[in-house]
């Protein structure tokens, strides 16, 4: 693994089952009371541009359970807001903690930080990327379909007969790293989208590039039934992300349609999974029924970002 973690492909194909590992190994100790301390001592800086729930407790509660010191700063209060640069704010932090996670909107911003910080950075999510986020996706998918032995092992050749679906806008940071990831990973990734809902051109060629090597299949679909036909997982997310509310209105027109219901699951294939990053606007991208359904690993999802970050946090402040 790489010093920072900023985008998803900052790691190795290697590197991701070993995450996977060790979050299996974390977490299991977790649940059977077992102390799990490695990070006695050593203290993460994080620093919110933007407002957050599960990546601000999770990694809080992670680095403390690791036995570390978890500092929470809202960007405003810091010097930042007076104008101190992100150079000279990521040197001071450089020589009083062990890493830092940075939760901003400009991808660029976390960038410039972490050039000039001289200890591990990691995403805590930008407009392009969610790089967190999605490894427990894929964490939550590998324990619900039993692809992930007793021992931590993935079972890399099932996984890759996936067909995992993203429904609604396919523009957004976590369709990002969810393309860039399926991609690596070999599986087939369908973004079905409306027309001006889909990844930018340079998101897909990155993914088209790497799926060339790794033999994933993917695709753009803008028809539901097509696009979600045989799926093994559905995921949505909010049509209306911070910034964009100005464009609710017609966002909620064109992306109607891509709503994640019943309907659309029945057309996906048996036991196909149902999946949202959170936070829900329940009766809009997603439904209750669904949300709430015998399918849903929503909340597996959530839980499982406690146990990928303390992986994630393991491999990069121990290195």
């Amino acid at each position: 693994m790489q010093n920072n973690l900023i985008a998803i492909t900052d790691l190795s194909v290697k590197e991701i089952l070993k995450l996977f590992e060790l979050a299996y190994t974390i977490k299991s100790k977790s649940q059977r009371g077992i102390p799990y301390t490695p990070l006695k001592g050593k203290a993460l800086a994080m620093i919110f541009h933007k407002p957050s729930t599960r990546t601000s407790v999770s990694f809080s509660v992670g680095m403390y359970q690791l036995g570390g010191l978890p500092l929470m700063f809202n960007a405003q209060d810091l010097q930042l807001r007076r104008g101190e640069s992100y150079g000279d704010t990521a040197r001071v932090f450089s020589r009083y903690v062990h890493g830092i996670l940075i939760r901003t909107k400009d991808h660029d911003e976390l960038l410039e930080f972490s050039k000039h910080a001289s200890i591990p950075v990691i995403n805590g999510l930008t407009d392009e990327e969610h790089p967190c986020q999605v490894l427990s996706d894929y964490f939550t998918i590998l324990e619900r379909k039993g692809w992930i032995s007793s021992t931590g092992k993935v079972d890399y050749q099932e996984l890759r007969k996936l067909k995992f679906v993203f429904l609604g806008d396919g523009s957004n940071n976590v369709a990002n790293s969810l393309l860039l990831l399926s991609a690596m990973l070999g599986v087939t990734f369908v973004i079905c989208s409306p027309k001006g809902y889909v990844p930018s051109a340079k998101y897909m060629a990155e993914a088209k590039s790497i799926a060339a090597s790794t033999g994933a299949k993917i695709s753009v679909e803008n028809d539901v039934a097509k696009g979600v036909a045989g799926a093994d997982a559905l995921y949505t997310d909010v049509w209306v992300s911070m910034g964009q509310e100005d464009e609710k209105k017609k966002r909620y027109r064109d992306l109607r349609p891509y709503q994640l219901n019943s309907k659309v699951m029945s057309r996906a294939a048996r036991g196909c999974l149902a999946m949202h990053c959170l936070p829900a606007r329940r009766g809009e991208e997603i439904t209750s029924e669904v949300m709430d359904g015998k399918n849903s690993i929503i909340f597996d999802q959530a839980e499982n970002r406690l146990h990928i970050q303390k992986a994630i946090l393991v491999k990069l402040l121990t290195q």
